[in-house]
């Protein structure tokens, strides 16, 4: 645990949740699990049925998808998905959107 958390003070999981991901580094794995989550929600059911794999690479969201015909409709609105995704997320983590 983090030296400045007492082992003889009671504290919630809330106030202990972030030392324990940032000890066993956690947090790439949390934030890809998210955005998989985030994906399904905003897009729908219909992209998410067709959405084969989402991987989060850097600020670099490459999303296979298993439709051309979607993969090409969605192309055109690449600007407007990262908008809605990091709004989603509360910060700015995705920049670029690769289709594929």
């Amino acid at each position: 645990m983090a030296k400045n958390i007492r082992h003889n003070e009671a504290n919630s999981i809330e106030e202990l949740m972030p030392f324990f991901i940032q000890e066993n580094n956690l947090t790439k794995g949390l934030r890809q699990v998210t955005i998989e989550q985030l994906w399904k929600e905003q897009m729908g059911n219909g992209v998410a049925n067709y959405t084969d794999k989402i991987i989060l690479k850097d600020n670099l969201l490459i999303v296979h998808l298993t439709s051309s015909v979607l993969r090409e409709e969605l192309s055109y609105g690449k600007e407007k998905i990262i908008r809605i995704l990091n709004e989603a997320l509360g910060e700015t983590i995705i920049k670029k959107i690769r289709l594929t």
